[in-house]
């Protein structure tokens, strides 16, 4: 199954976007899944069928769903109080009931992964559109799950855990129970889930389709988001110019208007797949309104996916004594870079984007020689260790 992440700035369209993807999909043959994380049925609006918590038929080979983050919040909790109960008992605690639970910060998110990876499991679907939230927030989420496995693997790393043999002894040493089995099954178990919603993002079947409307704004907008995309070396597909003005006679006053769009198209064609999608004058509304937007399926319904990102290790050995890593970040400033090497991880930050990535192994075995950004590609030069680097006989 492939996979299209839609996102933009906030108030772009994207949502109806999102629903005329999938529509044109789905009438192209492709069993098709639309997947919302918005906590209003826009998603339902926009096609014209109410959408909710299971997924249901939106059109045919079309089906809609936008998981109920509350519901799973209350359940999620409710297990994590049934495996901790010996630990609650232990402190006199009180346990939550259901009925007075209410959703935290990000559960919206973390309900839009699991759902992503349910999706991804199922063999009912031949592409999955996901109607993500805003850019800066889709691309936190598409972030999370390898930084959330990161952080389980220093907090409980794999070497550690082979010392769980010797828990009963040690509690009846200590005179305290200590961390039951359940604790580190559980830490395994979240650790299975993340990856699988982390292989969906990372899977070579999944791309991204921006939205924006055209015009200053947008064109900025749309340069941070791809530059947040790629330092996740996520692919775009495409970009959907919306709202697109029709021609106006001079003297109008959507003259100037229409100016800016029509610069911004220009600029977007340079780099991208572009698609405008005509303003209908109103909000659209049902399958009529959505195929007068002519929104194409995505490539890869066609077999034209783009390319997945590669971050390639250039051999200069022989000629500069070097490895260069060669990182693509289009639309990057030198200002706003900043690099740190941490043992065999780099962190890099490019324009308020932040990624922690593992070293290729030959590069594990050199230092940093230096770097340069030239034509929106980050060149990073890797000198050979002589201590660690292997010696010709």
């Amino acid at each position: 199954m492939r996979t299209l992440l839609i996102t933009g700035p906030g108030g772009s369209g994207r949502t109806t976007v999102a629903a005329a993807t999938a529509l044109a999909a789905a009438r192209e043959g492709l069993r098709t899944l639309v997947l919302s994380a918005d906590r209003t049925d826009t998603l339902g609006a926009a096609l014209g069928a109410p959408t909710g918590a299971r997924p249901a038929p939106a059109a045919p080979d079309l089906t809609a769903w936008r998981p109920d983050a509350a519901a799973d919040f209350r359940a999620d909790l409710a297990a994590f109080q049934d495996r901790a109960a010996s630990v609650l008992d232990l402190l006199g605690a009180a346990r939550l009931d259901a009925e007075e639970v209410t959703p935290l910060p990000g559960a919206e998110e973390l309900a839009l992964l699991r759902a992503l990876r349910d999706a991804a499991l199922s063999d009912r679907f031949d592409l999955l559109v996901v109607d993500l939230l805003a850019a800066p927030q889709a691309l936190a989420l598409l972030a999370l799950p390898a930084e959330l496995r990161r952080y389980l693997r220093r907090l409980l790393p794999p070497e550690r855990q082979a010392a769980r043999a010797l828990r009963p002894v040690l509690g009846r040493l200590a005179g305290v129970p200590l961390p039951a089995e359940r604790f580190y099954e559980t830490a395994a178990r979240w650790d299975v889930e993340l990856a699988a919603a982390e292989a969906v993002v990372t899977d070579p079947g999944t791309a991204v389709r921006l939205v924006s409307e055209p015009g200053p704004a947008g064109t900025d907008a749309v340069r941070r988001t791809a530059l947040g995309l790629a330092v996740g070396a996520l692919p775009v597909e495409s970009l959907v110019a919306s709202r697109v003005l029709p021609d106006a006679p001079a003297d109008s006053w959507l003259a100037g208007p229409v100016a800016q769009q029509r610069k911004a198209l220009e600029e977007w064609q340079q780099t991208y797949t572009v698609h405008p999608a005509a303003h209908l004058g109103r909000d659209p509304r049902g399958a009529d309104d959505l195929t007068a937007l002519a929104v194409p399926a995505p490539g890869a319904a066609a077999g034209a996916a783009p390319a997945p990102v590669e971050w390639p290790v250039e051999d200069r050995i022989a000629d500069d004594g070097v490895l260069v890593w060669r990182i693509p970040l289009p639309g990057a400033r030198r200002d706003e870079l900043d690099l740190v090497r941490r043992g065999d991880e780099l962190v890099l930050t490019a324009g308020g984007f932040r990624r922690i990535v593992a070293l290729p192994s030959a590069l594990r075995r050199c230092t940093v020689d230096g770097a340069a950004l030239r034509e929106d590609e980050l060149r990073i030069r890797f000198a050979p260790d002589p201590a660690l680097w292997p010696r010709d006989r």
